[in-house]
């Protein structure tokens, strides 16, 4: 193992001017193109009861925010139902007895100058 001195790169190896493994990127920026079924497979995994997106996206090798835009897509183009946002329950207010005016109890405060 060690740097390459030329490029500022490290190399792993076992023995110096070797290397074991090596990962080529098609584009400059390293990203992936999916296609549309591709994208729709990993969005509907993602929706799947008690699937946990970031678990999706770790899996898939990408990023949940990336999820979140496909499916805003898919439902822009009627692809996907829109998110029905539940109703807020309410716990209801029990009151045990008649509420009663009450009296403060009287305080005293005194400062000393």
């Amino acid at each position: 193992m060690g740097w390459d001195s030329k490029k500022d790169v490290h190399l792993d190896g076992t023995s110096p001017g070797s290397v074991s493994g090596l990962e080529v990127l098609e584009r400059p920026s390293g990203c992936r193109v999916r296609s549309g079924a591709e994208r729709a497979r990993i969005v509907a995994e993602s929706l799947l009861p008690g699937a946990q997106l970031s678990e999706v996206a770790r899996e898939y090798g990408t990023t949940r925010w990336q999820i979140y835009d496909w499916r805003r897509r898919f439902r822009q183009r009627g692809l996907l139902p829109a998110c029905e946002a539940s109703q807020p329950t309410f716990a209801p207010l029990v009151v045990g007895g008649a509420l009663e005016e009450r009296q403060a109890p009287a305080i005293s405060l005194r400062l000393r100058l």
